[in-house]
C-alpha cells in the first residue's frame, strides 16, 4: 500500500471573495474558524441554488473547506448551531439532489487528493472532491481504472457519484457504483467518525455498531417485502440499499458474498452521513477495444433488437436517436465524427463496444455483430470502428448527449423527470413505443439516448416549464409509472431521487419499505440535518416553489447593445419546426433565452488543456466558471440580484476574470458564449458608471495609435526609465511586472487601397486579396504585415490594404467592445463595411493576421444589426493561414518554400483560432516548410487576453493561466526551435513569462521563401 497524499491538479490560486459581507452569526463564526471559502452573499448563494435539474432553492450559505480539518470544523459548527448540511461536488445532479435550504459544503475545490493506492489489491482511497477523469488519468500509468464511466466523467466527483449510485455506459460489464465501492470513511451526525466497510472487517465504535444492529434488524424484519418490492433489474437506485443487509441471506455486491455497510451510504444522496474518504475497487484497463455502430431505419427496431445484441457479450450498448444525430450534425465539432458513423439516414444508432485482452476475439465479435444484423434483416447496417481515435471521438459525442439535447433554442426544453426508468430488455421496444404515444397525447415529443444494454434509456419530454410544463410533467409521470410497474421495472434507474423522483420512492417500494427508509434515516440522522427532504419525506416533484422558473419569474426589460433576436424563437415540440421567428433587437427576450441555454450540467468544469474555462482552471471557484457566470447573469436579468441588473457589482465580480477566450462558444454543447454576454454586461456597466482612465487608454488605442507610432523612441524611453515606468503603471493601474507594448512606424502609413470603382475585372479578382492590417500589427509589429505581403505577392496575389489616402485605417473595434463601448465598435464596423464593400461585391477575400480582430468579422459583426452586408463580409473573411490553405486546396496557390536554419517549431494557438476551428490551418501551412517538425502546446488561454494581463489586479491570475501549460512548454525549447504564435497578446505573454520571442506564422513562411 502506497500513501501518495497527492492532489490531482495544481492547487488553485486563492482569491478572497470580493462580495462576501458576512452579516449572520453563522457566517462570522465560520469565517473566523475556517481557512477555506465562506460564501454568504446573495450571488454566491444563487450560484449554488441550482444544479443540472429544473429546481432552484437558495441555500443558507456555502463553505468550501480547505482541508479535512476545515471539513470537520465546519460540520461541528453546523451541528452546534443545528444547521442542516448539504454535501456537493460538481453540482451535476439532474434530480435536484444538491440543492436545498442548507449549508452547502463544496468539496470540489480543495478536497481532491488521492490518499492511498494499492496496485496489488487494485484499490485506491480518495477524497470526495476527486473528479473521475482526473482519477483515471492518475491510474492509467498503473494499467488500472475506475470503471464506472459516467458521461459527466470530466467534471463529476467521486463523492457525488457515490451519493447518486452512478452507473455509466459499461455497467453491463462492471456494475454500478455500489458494486465498486469497498469502504467509506464518514463523519456522522453526532460528529463522530466511522469507517463503513465489509462486515468481515471489525467495525470499530459503539455508534457504528448501533447503526449496524438497527439496519440488520430492519432488513430482517422486512425480508419478504424486500423480495416482493425491490425490482429485479441491475439499474435500480431509488431509496436506500436495504436489500444488502439481511445478514442471514445477503444479496451483497461484494466478491466474498458478505454484506458491506458502505453500500448503504452509496445512493443515499448524503442524507445519512458525510463521506470524507472513499476506497474504490479498480479494474485493469482493457488492452484493446473495438466498436461497431449499428444503423437502424426505425427507432423501434433498435429497441427490439438490443436484447439479441447483448448476447454477444459487449461491454456497452448505447443508443443515439435521430434527434441527437441531427443536433450533433449541426455542431461543427461533432459533425464529422457522427457523420463517419452513419449509413444513410438512420432513425437511431447503437454503439456496441467489445473490450478485453484479446484483440482477435474482439474483431471476431465485431464480425459476429455484422452477421447477426444481417440475419436480423439489416445487412450493411454496421459501421466497424477498430481505430481507437475514431472510437474515442464518437464516445465523446455520446457523452455530450445531454448537453446536445439541451442545445434546442426557445423556452421548450427536454426535461428530466422520467429519464431513468429501467425495464427488462424484452419489453424495451413496447415500453418506448407506448411512452412515445404518451408524449404525443400531451402534445410533445421525447428525446432518447443512453444505456440500451441495461434497459435504461434517458428520455426527456420537451416541456415549457414557464407555462404548462408542470401540469404535463405530472400527467406524463403518472402514465410512465404505470408502464414501469406493468413491465416490472425500476422508476429510478441511474440518476437518483432528489427532488424530482423522491416522491416516487414510496410508490416504488410501498408503505412498509418507505417506513423502513424513514427508520434508517432516523437511526443515522435523528435531527434530520443531512440533506433533509431527500428520499425520506420529499416534496412533490411539481412543487412550483422549488422550480428555477417559479411562479412570478420574469426577466427585466433591457435595452440591449447587441442583437439577440436569433435566440428569441419557439419550436413546435412535436415537429421541431420554428414557430416564432425573432426579428430585430427584442430588448431582452433573446438575451434571457441565450443566457438560459446553460443547463447547469457543468461541462465547463472540465480541465482539458484546450477547453473552457481558463479562469476556472486556476481558481476552481464556481463564480469563475461558465456555469456560475451564466447563473449570475440569469439571476441579474430576472431581478434576483437587485435593480442594477447587468450593471450590478455581482455581475461585474463574476465576469471579472472572464478573458473572453470564447472557449465556451466552441466547447459548450449548448453554445453559451460568455464573451458576448460580457460585452453586454460591460455596456450596461459603462452606462451606469462610466469608464476609468485605464479603460479609455485601451479602448481608444486605434484612435491614437497612428500618432504614437510617429514617436516610438519617446514612448520607449518612458518605458525604459524605471521611475517613469513605475509611476505611469501605478497611476494607470497596470501591473509593474508587465512590460508595455512598443509602438513602431506604421506599416500602412504609405499604403493606399485601390479604389473599388477602378478595381480589376471580375475574372482577375481570384488573384487579388485585401490584407486587413489591424491596429496591433500596423503600429506595434509591422514586420508581420510586411511578411504577409511578401508571402502573398510571392504566391502571385495582388495585395490591397485597409486604408485610403488621408484616412485613418479601418479597425475591427474590438478594443471598444472590451470596454463596453458598443456604439463606437459599431461605428468602426460601419466604416469597414463601407470601405470593404467594393471588394466584397466582386468576391475579393479579406485576409487578416490577428485572430481576435479578423474573427470579429465572423462573430460580433453579425450581431450589430447590419444584416446581409455583415453576412457577406463574414463569408469572405479569412485568417492568413486559412486563406492559404483554401487556395492550396483549390489549386491556385504557387508557393515555393525552402528549409529553414532551424528544424523544429513549437506552436501555440490563439483562443479564438481554437474557438472558430481555425487553428488547424496554422499547423498545415507550417508543415509545408521542408524538414520542419511542428509540435503544438496543449494549452488553453495564454492568460494575456488583450489588456487583462496588463491590469494590476489580474496579473497573478494571468500568470497562473500561462503557467498551467504554456510557459513550462516554452521554457523547454532550445535554440533550434522556433516559437510560433499568431496572437499579439500571446507573443507578449511568452516574452514576459519565458523570455522567448514568438513570431507570427507569416514571418515563418516569409523566412522560408525561395
Amino acid at each position: 500500500m502506497t500513501n501518495p497524499t497527492s492532489a490531482l491538479l495544481v492547487q488553485p490560486i486563492y482569491l478572497a471573495p470580493s462580495a462576501a459581507r458576512l452579516t449572520s452569526p453563522l457566517a462570522q463564526h465560520l469565517r473566523k474558524s475556517l481557512r477555506g471559502d465562506v460564501l454568504f452573499n446573495t450571488a454566491s448563494r444563487g450560484r449554488y441554488a441550482t444544479d443540472a435539474s429544473i429546481y432552484q432553492i437558495t441555500p443558507i450559505g456555502v463553505v468550501v473547506p480547505r482541508d479535512q480539518d476545515d471539513l470537520r470544523i465546519a460540520l461541528e459548527i453546523a451541528r452546534s448551531e443545528n444547521v442542516p448540511l448539504l454535501a456537493r461536488g460538481a453540482g451535476t445532479s439532474q434530480c435536484g439532489q444538491t440543492v436545498g435550504e442548507a449549508l452547502v459544503i463544496d468539496t470540489s475545490k480543495w478536497l481532491n487528493n488521492i490518499v492511498a493506492f494499492d496496485a496489488d489489491a487494485r484499490t485506491v482511497a480518495v477524497e470526495p472532491g476527486v473528479v473521475l477523469d482526473h482519477l483515471n488519468a492518475w491510474l492509467k500509468p498503473h494499467g488500472l481504472w475506475f470503471p464506472v464511466d459516467v458521461s459527466t466523467a470530466a467534471q463529476c466527483t467521486i463523492g457525488g457519484m457515490a451519493g447518486n449510485n452512478s452507473c455509466g455506459s459499461r455497467s453491463i460489464e462492471y456494475g454500478n457504483m455500489v458494486h465498486n465501492v469497498e469502504a467509506i470513511d464518514a463523519i456522522l451526525a453526532d460528529g463522530s467518525e466511522a469507517r463503513f466497510a465489509s462486515l468481515r472487517e471489525t467495525l470499530q465504535g459503539a455508534r457504528l455498531q448501533q447503526i449496524l444492529a438497527g439496519v440488520t434488524q430492519i432488513a430482517q424484519r422486512e425480508r419478504d417485502e424486500i423480495v416482493a418490492r425491490v425490482p429485479k433489474v441491475l439499474r435500480r437506485v431509488a431509496g436506500y440499499n436495504i436489500d444488502l443487509f439481511d445478514c442471514q441471506n445477503p444479496r451483497a455486491y461484494t466478491d466474498d458474498g458478505s454484506a458491506n455497510l458502505a453500500h448503504l451510504l452509496v445512493g443515499s444522496e448524503g442524507t445519512l452521513a458525510f463521506s470524507r474518504q472513499l476506497t474504490l475497487k479498480l479494474a485493469p484497463l482493457p488492452a484493446h477495444k473495438t466498436l461497431g455502430v449499428v444503423n437502424f431505419p426505425t427507432f423501434r427496431q433498435s429497441m427490439a433488437l438490443t436484447q439479441h445484441i447483448v448476447k454477444l457479450n459487449p461491454v456497452a450498448v448505447e443508443l443515439v436517436d435521430r434527434t441527437m444525430i441531427d443536433l450533433a450534425m449541426s455542431n461543427p465539432a461533432f459533425r464529422p465524427v457522427i457523420g463517419r458513423a452513419l449509413v444513410g439516414e438512420p432513425q437511431a444508432i447503437l454503439l456496441v463496444e467489445f473490450a478485453g485482452e484479446d484483440r482477435d476475439a474482439q474483431l471476431a465479435s465485431l464480425r459476429q455483430l455484422t452477421e447477426l444484423m444481417a440475419d436480423l434483416g439489416l445487412p450493411g447496417s454496421v459501421v466497424e470502428m477498430p481505430d481507437a481515435n475514431e472510437q474515442k471521438a464518437l464516445w465523446e459525442v455520446r457523452k455530450a448527449g445531454l448537453n446536445i439535447m439541451m442545445s434546442m433554442k426557445g423556452d421548450g426544453k427536454p426535461v428530466s423527470f422520467i429519464e431513468d426508468c429501467a425495464v427488462p430488455l424484452e419489453h424495451l421496444d413496447d415500453y418506448t413505443s407506448r411512452l412515445t404515444d404518451v408524449f404525443h397525447r400531451h402534445g410533445t415529443e421525447g428525446t432518447w439516448y443512453a444505456h440500451a444494454s441495461v434497459g435504461t434509456l434517458h428520455v426527456r419530454p420537451i416541456l415549457d416549464m414557464r407555462r404548462d410544463g408542470a401540469v404535463k410533467m405530472r400527467a406524463i409521470a403518472d402514465e410512465a409509472a404505470a408502464l414501469v410497474r406493468e413491465y416490472k421495472g425500476a422508476y429510478s434507474g441511474e440518476h437518483g431521487d432528489g427532488l424530482c423522483r423522491g416522491e416516487w420512492v414510496a410508490w416504488q417500494y410501498g408503505p412498509r419499505l418507505n417506513q423502513a427508509f424513514a427508520e434508517i434515516k432516523a437511526l443515522f440522522d435523528p435531527d434530520n440535518r443531512f440533506n433533509p427532504d431527500k428520499i425520506v419525506r420529499p416534496p412533490k416533484m411539481d412543487d412550483a416553489r422549488n422550480f428555477r422558473f417559479a411562479p412570478g419569474y420574469k426577466e427585466q426589460r433591457i435595452d440591449t447593445a447587441l442583437d439577440w433576436s436569433a435566440w428569441n424563437v419557439e419550436r413546435d415540440p412535436l415537429t421541431g419546426e420554428q414557430t416564432l421567428p425573432g426579428s430585430g433587437n427584442d430588448l431582452s427576450g433573446g438575451l434571457a433565452k441565450a443566457v438560459e441555454m446553460c443547463n447547469n450540467n457543468g461541462h465547463c468544469r472540465k480541465f482539458d488543456a484546450g477547453t473552457m474555462c481558463p479562469s476556472y482552471r486556476v481558481t476552481k471557484d464556481e463564480q469563475h466558471v461558465t456555469r456560475g457566470r451564466a447563473n449570475t447573469l440569469r439571476l441579474a436579468i430576472s431581478g434576483q440580484l437587485g435593480e442594477a441588473g447587468l450593471a450590478s457589482d455581482d455581475v461585474k465580480d463574476t465576469l471579472d476574470l472572464c478573458v473572453s477566450c470564447k472557449g465556451c462558444k466552441r466547447d459548450c454543447p449548448t453554445g453559451v458564449d460568455m464573451a458576448k454576454f460580457k460585452i453586454e454586461a460591460r455596456a450596461a456597466r459603462v452606462k451606469r458608471h462610466g469608464l476609468s482612465l485605464r479603460d479609455r487608454l485601451v479602448a481608444f488605442m486605434p484612435r491614437y495609435a497612428a500618432t504614437a507610432s510617429r514617436m516610438p523612441g519617446l514612448l520607449a524611453l518612458a518605458d525604459n526609465v524605471p521611475v517613469l515606468s513605475a509611476w505611469f503603471k501605478r497611476a494607470v493601474g497596470f501591473a509593474p511586472e508587465r512590460s508595455l507594448p512598443r509602438f513602431r512606424k506604421s506599416f500602412l502609413s504609405g499604403a493606399v487601397a485601390g479604389k473599388a470603382a477602378a478595381g480589376p475585372a471580375e475574372s482577375d479578382a481570384l488573384k487579388e486579396v485585401l490584407l486587413f492590417v489591424d491596429t496591433f500589427n500596423n503600429n506595434m509589429e509591422p514586420d508581420n504585415a510586411r511578411a504577409a505581403q511578401q508571402v502573398l505577392e510571392a504566391a502571385g496575389y495582388t495585395v490591397r490594404f485597409n486604408t485610403r489616402q488621408g484616412e485613418r485605417p479601418v479597425c475591427c473595434g474590438r478594443t471598444f467592445l472590451a470596454a463596453g463601448l458598443v456604439d463606437l465598435a459599431k461605428q468602426e464596423a460601419r466604416r469597414m463595411l463601407d470601405l470593404f464593400k467594393p471588394f466584397v461585391e466582386r468576391g475579393v477575400p479579406i485576409v487578416g493576421l490577428e485572430p481576435s480582430c479578423l474573427l470579429s468579422l465572423r462573430d460580433e459583426f453579425l450581431h450589430y444589426g447590419f444584416g446581409e452586408e455583415a453576412q457577406r463580409l463574414s463569408q469572405q473573411a479569412f485568417l492568413f493561414e486559412e486563406f492559404l490553405v483554401r487556395e492550396e486546396k483549390a489549386g491556385r496557390l504557387q508557393l515555393a518554400l525552402k528549409p529553414l536554419a532551424v528544424q523544429q517549431a513549437l506552436l501555440h494557438g490563439h483562443c479564438h483560432q481554437k474557438a472558430f476551428d481555425a487553428f488547424t490551418p496554422v499547423q498545415t501551412v507550417l508543415k509545408w516548410i521542408p524538414e520542419l517538425k511542428v509540435s503544438t502546446v496543449e494549452s488553453s488561454c495564454c492568460g494575456m487576453a488583450g489588456s487583462f494581463g496588463y491590469e494590476a489586479e489580474h496579473y497573478v491570475t494571468s500568470q497562473a493561466m500561462a503557467e498551467l501549460s504554456l510557459l513550462p512548454a516554452v521554457r523547454k525549447i532550445d535554440g533550434n526551435t522556433l516559437m510560433v504564435a499568431d496572437g499579439t497578446s500571446c507573443r507578449h505573454q511568452i516574452h514576459d513569462g519565458a523570455g522567448v520571442d514568438a513570431i507570427h506564422v507569416a514571418r515563418v513562411l516569409a523566412m522560408a521563401l525561395q
